[in-house]
């Protein structure tokens, strides 16, 4: 029994890694079949009617109380919320993705912690610690080698600044959701936050209807895809895995992202990054653990500590 209790939280984990790995790639399969206002669409309708049934089941079951939809100012935090991660993240992925291979992507979108560390460096008064001036150097200087390269060997600045504009977002819309997270529930708040971000989606419906009669089956498959797995189990399983382990170990499995998105991509597309964006992705990667790399505490002093929530993409 203890076994098993210890050896769920940690799958779960694995599964919500690959799965958010493998919407870089999905995003990639079918991105250049349909725009990205339409795949962003398309991708956040199958996500939200999933998490509605979820919500439904899960509220359905004897002594869970029923669902309290959030009102007023929080109603309003949210779906600003959802429409910022779940529709402008989604729009400049999409994007960038038309520019990047996916591997590429991946790696600049994985600089979104160095961000959040500055972010809460300004708003919520951190501060800046040399760690983190100097992870933002290295991450800066990774920045820059994947700026000089893609994967079909030439510059891209369009596919660069479209991906920095999506950690950009994924950075500011975790420091929302670490605030919201103190008044609502995180089930409650991805399914609002993705039914409002659908909502605001909802001007490319017309595109969507017309590219979707264009495309072959592949493609339809590849939005449903991307809708109920990276958007709304991977969500639950992170969910599952941060409320049975410390918020350190699960922040640090994020990292494999990139990776898996690298050999994802190579196998099933057959594209990997330039030599000088992997180098590049290294550097990023390096300055995101050192940018966020706690303090050393007093053995004591930790051990009364309580760990701290982590937020995801």
């Amino acid at each position: 029994m203890t076994f098993s209790r210890q050896l769920l939280p940690l799958a779960a984990a694995a599964t919500t890694v690959v799965l958010w790995a493998s919407a870089f790639v999905g995003i990639r399969a079918v991105g250049h079949e349909l725009s990205p206002g339409a795949l962003a669409l398309g991708r956040m309708l199958v996500g939200s009617l999933t998490l509605t049934a979820i919500v439904l089941v899960v509220r359905a079951r004897p002594g869970v109380a029923p669902v309290a939809l959030p009102r007023g100012r929080l109603l309003g935090a949210i779906a600003l919320w959802g429409a910022a991660w779940f529709g402008l993240y989604n729009l400049a992925l999409n994007a960038a993705e038309r520019h990047l291979d996916a591997g590429t992507a991946a790696l600049l979108v994985n600089v979104a912690p160095v961000v959040v560390a500055v972010l809460a460096g300004l708003l919520l008064g951190e501060g800046f610690p040399a760690r983190l001036l100097a992870g933002m150097a290295v991450a800066f200087a990774g920045v820059v080698l994947i700026a000089t390269t893609t994967s079909a060997g030439g510059a891209d600045l369009t596919g660069v600044l479209l991906g920095l504009l999506a950690a950009l977002l994924y950075a500011g819309a975790a420091v929302a959701q670490k605030r919201l997270l103190a008044r609502i529930d995180a089930l409650t708040l991805t399914w609002v936050g993705a039914v409002a971000g659908t909502v605001g989606l909802l001007p490319y419906l017309p595109a969507l209807l017309a590219e979707l009669a264009a495309v072959p089956a592949a493609t339809v498959g590849g939005i449903v895809y991307l809708g109920v797995f990276p958007t709304a189990l991977a969500f639950l399983t992170w969910g599952y895995a941060l409320s049975r382990t410390t918020a350190g170990r699960l922040a640090a499995a994020t990292y494999a992202v990139p990776p898996i998105v690298v050999l994802l991509s190579w196998a099933l597309l057959g594209e990997i990054p330039a030599p000088l964006a992997l180098a590049g992705g290294v550097l990023c990667l390096a300055g995101v653990v050192v940018a966020t790399r706690p303090k050393r505490r007093p053995a004591a002093v930790a051990a009364q500590a309580p760990a701290q929530p982590v937020t995801t993409a």
